[in-house]
């Protein structure tokens, strides 16, 4: 096998540290407008981290693939259940984790269903970022291992045209590609139960539903169609052309495709996938073109790559940790004879980095970028003590 290009490393670090700013701003409500999700069709930078992440699974899929084949096909079959079984358990642990909440002025379970302040039925969410990893690695390894290369290729043509039309064909005809007229929400209902299902939009809707899951393994195949490429080509401008070329055809098919299959990350639809996988080929031309072409090494390739070497883990604790800090907290003034609460995290964002300039979104960023720094100590030190924890 050839030797691992470093800038894929480097591709992965970025993604996830990226993926640490989005996820942990110091307010929801005082972003700057690229570090939001789009409010339905269309891309932000931010809806470009999940995708990214995707592509880099496939790349290092590509480089273990070889190995797995060699072990043979019951070897295969234990690495691929065991890993994506356990990055779905550890996804379902972290929703449900801590386990306990604070209701009123005591701890209590936080039982797999339980009635909510207004009355609502609450439920532990069943699926979520890790889930969709662990389901998209699993089908994609599948489909890849036993279809070959070119039954690869057919299955994610396959898997982006069907989805076009199930979207088509099941949803609401009015309007297919809204929150309301989606297929994908009455499948989630029926088999999760709204009450285990995201409900950040106001309503019962899980953007890591069921039914976008195909589309996401397609993200999976074709970094790992990437991943191989490189392998095979090795290092020569040839490749780096061939890739950049191949990134602006995704792009422009994605696009196009736009005009009657909106861009979309909340379900995930085929025209995101391959303009985001475009963009991710492009990056990764970027930094091989830095890295491995011009040996524009430094700070800056050493930051993002410890990151990497540790991605899972510290996306993990990233959304663990604060879980965990918000459990011991304490009186930080009184409103109006009622006692309003805090922790360690929220208070270093009230009294440290929201003071800094009248505009909030500033001190909510600067949190932030704490909390990449923060995070960035915890896996450097890990690096240096040689500790990388994979699954």
């Amino acid at each position: 096998m050839q030797k691992r290009f470093y800038s894929l490393d480097v591709f992965r670090g970025a993604t996830v540290a990226f993926m640490i700013l989005v996820n942990n701003p110091g307010s929801w409500s005082n972003l700057y407008a690229p570090l939001e999700h789009a409010p339905w069709h269309g891309c932000t930078p931010t809806d470009l981290v999940f995708p990214f992440f995707l592509f880099a699974v496939g790349n290092a899929l590509a480089f273990v693939m070889p190995r797995l084949q060699e072990a043979g096909t019951a070897a295969f079959l234990k690495k691929a259940i065991t890993r994506s079984l356990l990055i779905f358990l550890i996804g379902f642990f972290l929703n449900w984790s801590p386990f306990i909440r604070w209701e009123n002025d005591h701890l209590t379970f936080k039982a797999w269903e339980y009635a909510g302040a207004n009355g609502n039925l609450i439920g532990i969410r069943i699926l979520g970022v890790l889930q969709r990893i662990a389901l998209s690695y699993f089908f994609a390894s599948l489909i890849i291992y036993f279809f070959k290369l070119r039954g690869a290729f057919v299955s994610a043509v396959v898997l982006l045209l069907g989805y076009w039309v199930l979207c088509l064909l099941l949803g609401n005809a009015a309007d297919p590609f809204s929150m309301n007229g989606y297929f994908g929400v009455s499948v989630d209902k029926t088999i999760l139960g709204e009450s285990h299902m995201y409900h950040g939009e106001g309503v019962a809707f899980d953007p890591e539903g069921i039914t976008s899951t195909l589309t996401s393994i397609v993200q999976v195949i074709f970094g790992y169609f990437v991943g191989l490429y490189i392998q095979q080509k090795g290092k020569n401008y040839d490749m780096l052309s061939h890739l950049f070329i191949a990134g602006c055809l995704l792009i422009f098919t994605g696009y196009a495709w736009d005009m009657v299959f909106p861009i979309n990350k909340k379900i995930w639809t085929s025209s995101y996938v391959l303009y985001t996988t475009g963009l991710a080929i492009l990056v990764l031309s970027i930094c091989i073109f830095l890295i491995e072409f011009k040996e524009a090494k430094g700070a800056w390739s050493r930051f993002f790559d410890v990151f990497g070497k540790n991605a899972l883990f510290i996306f993990f604790l990233s959304g663990f940790l604060p879980r965990i800090i918000a459990l011991f907290r304490w009186v930080d003034h009184v409103d109006n004879g009622k006692k309003v609460y805090t922790s360690a995290f929220p208070w270093f964002y009230e009294h440290i980095c929201k003071p800094i300039s009248s505009n909030l979104k500033n001190g909510s960023l600067l949190y932030a970028l704490c909390m990449i720094a923060f995070y960035w100590l915890i896996v450097y030190f890990m690096d240096k003590k040689k500790i990388y924890i994979k699954v």
